[in-house]
């Protein structure tokens, strides 16, 4: 049996403000999407308009230059002749320097950011240039009122979509939370969990989950293989095992005779410890609750186990609500791990309703402190020989008496490391 280890659980609170949920990366693509096309149509609609105000700019330059030019020629006043330019130091440079190469030219300028004007020039048959300009200022308040209603109207699009996206975005998230809590749920052995998350078929999410309880299947029909080859394997030795046990007793006494019941007796402890799997796995142990002092109850197990242990006990000692014989079956097994697999002195503390023993060895496997005790397996050479049945029994056993049991190793600075098992036990009245 194995112990169900506690997995990180995501809460929804947590989830929805959690920056790296699937709702606000989804939400932040969009934005992102929505700003890059925001830009590139800004951008292009404000050169568009740009390029078209300075073609405009440019014909009405003309006309006007025109227009003056003919009535100055024609000796007339009428306004806009008044604007027209000849000095060249009255002009700007640049318009002087391309009137005088191409014979005309126009030229925008914004030096002035509140009055920019718009120059045409043009070289006369005498060699005299002519320039005039017009005022471009109603074209520059016009670009950029467009330009401040794109900004204000691309924003108030953002605003509206990142929160309709991550509005869209929660049904598939909130799917795919349910496939995570039931494979959590799977993976601390609750195996008939299943994700019941629908959707049409071909969809993602939807494959995902139904892999999710398929593997569940798989896993629970392996347990059940595995479970019912136990039971079936101690329940066909306790037959014969009876039969060598009796035998043994009727054999002369001897050397030998003492190794063969010796044997026998390991034999049939191998067989009690599967029986009591198979009884745990198939969920049939209830637990006899009564008070009991815990100290107590640890002072008596030790002394039947005949092994060496130094019994500690805190100022506080705390009366439980617990079984009494599975209690001592716990300890016994942790007792005796710790002595065949570990090294001593093997420590007992006992403080409030938590036991704690500690022995000096090598410490768990890395392999037992990540999935929990395995059957058949005691994880590395160092612990030592054995099938891997006594914390496994500890484990099915806490479990029936409502006591959480954990495994760890001690720090090296810290009396010289060691495997450290920790049971706690619920208190009376709780």
């Amino acid at each position: 049996m194995r112990t169900p280890r506690p997995l990180p659980d995501a809460g929804t609170g947590r989830t929805l403000f959690h920056w790296r949920s699937l709702r606000w990366k989804i939400a932040l693509l969009v934005a992102t999407a929505c700003c890059g096309i925001a830009l590139t149509v800004g951008l292009l609609v404000h050169d568009t308009t740009y390029e078209r105000s300075m073609n405009d700019g440019v014909a009405r330059a003309y006309t006007a230059l025109d227009t003056a030019l003919s009535t100055e020629t024609g000796g007339g006043a009428e306004t806009g002749a008044d604007d027209l330019v000849h000095i060249p130091e009255a002009m700007p440079a640049d318009l002087v320097r391309m009137v005088r190469e191409h014979g005309s030219g126009a030229l925008y300028d914004e030096n002035n950011e509140y009055a920019p004007r718009m120059w045409a020039g043009r070289r006369m048959p005498d060699g005299q240039l002519a320039a005039l300009s017009v005022d471009m200022t109603p074209d520059q308040l016009s670009r950029r009122a467009l330009d401040r209603h794109m900004w204000t109207y691309s924003l108030a699009a953002l605003a509206v979509i990142v929160p309709l996206s991550a509005l869209a975005a929660e049904l598939p998230n909130r799917r795919l939370r349910r496939v995570a809590r039931t494979a959590r749920r799977i993976a601390s052995g609750d195996l008939a969990a299943r994700t019941a998350v629908g959707g049409r078929p071909g969809d993602e999410i939807t494959e995902i989950s139904a892999t999710v309880d398929s593997m569940a299947d798989s896993l629970q029909d392996r347990l059940r293989n595995e479970q019912r080859f136990t039971a079936d394997v101690a329940h066909e030795l306790r037959t014969p095992l009876m039969g060598l046990v009796t035998s043994a007793e009727l054999l002369p006494e001897s050397e030998a005779t003492d190794l063969v019941r010796n044997r026998v007796r390991v034999l049939r402890g191998l067989v009690e410890d599967l029986l009591e799997i198979a009884r745990l796995d198939a969920g049939v142990e209830r637990a006899d609750l009564r008070l009991v002092a815990l100290p107590d109850v640890v002072r008596e197990s030790l002394a039947r186990t005949g092994l060496d242990a130094r019994l500690t006990v805190g100022a506080a000692p705390a009366v439980v609500e617990t079984d009494p014989r599975r209690l001592d079956r716990i300890l016994a097994n942790l007792v005796v791990n710790a002595h065949r697999h570990g090294a001593g002195p093997v420590e007992v503390g006992v403080e409030g309703a938590t036991v704690v023993v500690r022995d000096h060895g090598a410490g768990y496997p890395d392999s037992l402190l990540a999935e929990g005790p395995q059957r058949f397996r005691t994880g590395a050479a160092e612990r030592g020989r054995g099938h891997g049945l006594g914390l496994t029994l500890a484990s099915g056993q806490a479990q029936v008496i409502g006591a959480s049991l954990l495994f760890s190793n001690a720090a090296a600075d810290d009396g010289g490391g060691g495997a450290v098992a920790t049971l706690r036990l619920p208190r009376a009245g709780d």
